[in-house]
C-alpha cells in the first residue's frame, strides 16, 4: 500500500527503531511511547485487520511478542506486559499491528533512544 506508514517502515522508507525483524514481521518502538518500551509488531505483508491475517502469521507474531517480553524483562526490568490489538474504527493505522506495552511497578524514566539501546544490546 503506497500510503501506509507501516508499509513504508517495512520498506525502510521511514526510519524507525527496529527491535526485531525476520522474513514475516518487523517490531519497532512507538515514537509516542505510552510507556517505556511500547512497541508494535506488524506483518511485513499489508494485512488490514484480524479478519485478514493468516493463522500462521498471527501465531508467529505472538511468538515474537513472547520473545520480546523476555527481552523487556531482562533489559528494561518490566514487571508485566499488556498486548493490545485494535480493529475497524478503533484502528488509527489500517495495517494489522499488535501493541506491546511493558508494565512496571516502578516506571523507568528513559528516552526512546535509551530504551532502544537497552533493548538492542540484550
Amino acid at each position: 500500500m503506497d500510503n501506509c506508514i507501516f508499509c513504508k517502515i517495512v520498506n525502510k522508507e521511514i526510519n524507525s527503531k527496529i527491535v526485531y525483524e525476520d522474513d514475516l514481521v518487523i517490531a519497532f518502538l512507538d515514537l509516542n511511547q505510552d510507556c517505556p518500551g511500547h512497541c508494535l509488531i506488524i506483518p511485513k505483508e499489508h494485512v488490514l485487520s484480524l479478519h485478514d491475517i493468516s493463522e500462521s502469521v498471527l501465531n508467529h507474531i505472538l511468538k515474537v511478542a513472547n520473545e520480546l517480553y523476555y527481552n523487556f524483562e531482562n533489559s528494561l526490568n518490566c514487571d508485566g506486559l499488556t498486548l493490545l490489538q485494535n480493529n475497524g474504527c478503533a484502528q488509527d493505522v489500517k495495517h494489522f499491528h499488535l501493541h506491546l506495552l511493558p508494565k512496571y511497578l516502578k516506571k523507568p524514566d528513559l528516552s526512546v533512544d535509551e530504551i532502544y539501546t537497552k533493548i538492542i544490546t540484550k
